[in-house]
C-alpha cells in the first residue's frame, strides 16, 4: 500500500473526478453506496464512469470461533486505492452539479479526496 498510484491517475473519460489523496480499501459497499449518490443527485442525468473495482477478497472468521482450524471465509471486496487514482469520473453536466455530486460521494468513502476538473 506504500507510495502514489502509478495507473489511473489521469482524467480519461469525463470532464469532472474525484480523486484519492490518501491510501485505503475501498469497499464494495462504499463505491456502491457513491455511485447511487451521484445517480440520485443528478437524477440520472449525465454520464458516470467508475474507474476502481473491488478485486481483492478480505476474510473474516465467524465471532467467538476458537482459533486454528485454517482461514475464513470471504468477508467482502475491496479495492486497493493508492493517493493519486481517479476514483469516479462525470461528464454530461454543469460544474455546479457535478461538484456537489461528487461531494455528497466523497462522504460515503472511507478517504481524503479532492474534486478535480480536466
Amino acid at each position: 500500500m506504500k507510495g502514489n498510484a502509478h495507473s489511473g491517475t489521469q482524467m480519461t473519460y469525463g470532464d469532472f473526478g474525484l480523486a484519492a489523496e490518501a491510501q485505503a480499501w475501498v469497499s464494495a459497499r462504499q463505491i456502491e453506496a457513491a455511485r447511487r449518490a451521484i445517480t440520485h443527485y443528478t437524477q440520472r442525468g449525465g454520464r458516470l464512469w467508475i474507474r476502481i473495482f473491488p478485486d481483492k477478497p478480505i476474510t473474516k472468521k465467524p465471532p467467538e470461533v476458537r482459533m486454528g482450524s485454517g482461514k475464513g471465509d470471504v468477508f467482502e471486496y475491496v479495492a486497493v486505492v493508492k493517493p493519486g487514482r481517479i476514483l469516479f469520473e462525470m461528464g454530461g453536466v454543469s460544474k455546479e452539479i457535478a461538484f456537489a455530486a461528487l461531494r455528497l460521494a466523497s462522504h460515503k468513502l472511507s478517504l481524503k479526496t479532492r474534486i478535480i476538473e480536466k
